[in-house]
């Protein structure tokens, strides 16, 4: 008989979800939709306790029974154009033993959920073009490509990393 699945909110002063939510986190950042390379030491070392410190920072874990299975990462922004808040989902992620059993898309009617008694006006993600699972899991949760004019093409996301001082 298969344990029934549950999302739980993300208790980084718990010794239990803080592994659990380090050691998914360093199985996504293995994969190749993950960067392939796992999470730096610095990471590993500081992560949870710098996440405690961030009033912004929602996240749920789902547990298969008592074992960890996924994982989703939100902060929350602000939408000029709406004058509201907004929720971005940051990390999705399902270990690959339990992928395609609907977890994701619990997770993310949690985030939906979360983003509801935020008073948020939308959830927003980012996803590498080639993740092309995740993109269907996103769509059938309602998640489109952003578009503000249709001529005037997708958003797209940039980064730049900063030299630290």
């Amino acid at each position: 008989m298969t344990s029934p699945l549950a999302i739980r909110p993300t208790d980084l002063a718990s010794p239990q979800h803080a592994l659990a939510f380090i050691d998914l986190l360093e199985h996504y950042a293995r994969d190749p939709m993950g960067g392939g390379e796992g999470l730096s030491t610095y990471a590993k070392a500081h992560l949870v306790e710098q996440l405690k410190t961030l009033p912004t920072f929602h996240g749920a874990l789902a547990f298969l029974g008592e074992k960890p299975v996924g994982l989703i990462n939100c902060f929350a922004g602000f939408s000029t154009f709406a004058a509201k808040p907004l929720l971005n989902i940051h990390d999705v992620v399902v270990h690959a033993d339990v992928r395609g059993q609907g977890i994701a898309q619990a997770l993310l009617q949690w985030a939906e959920n979360r983003a509801g008694q935020l008073g948020c006006c939308k959830l927003t993600l980012e996803i590498l073009s080639n993740n092309i699972p995740a993109m269907r899991s996103y769509q059938r949760a309602g998640f489109e490509p952003y578009v503000l004019d249709p001529a005037a093409g997708h958003a797209l996301l940039m980064q730049k990393y900063l030299q630290e001082i």
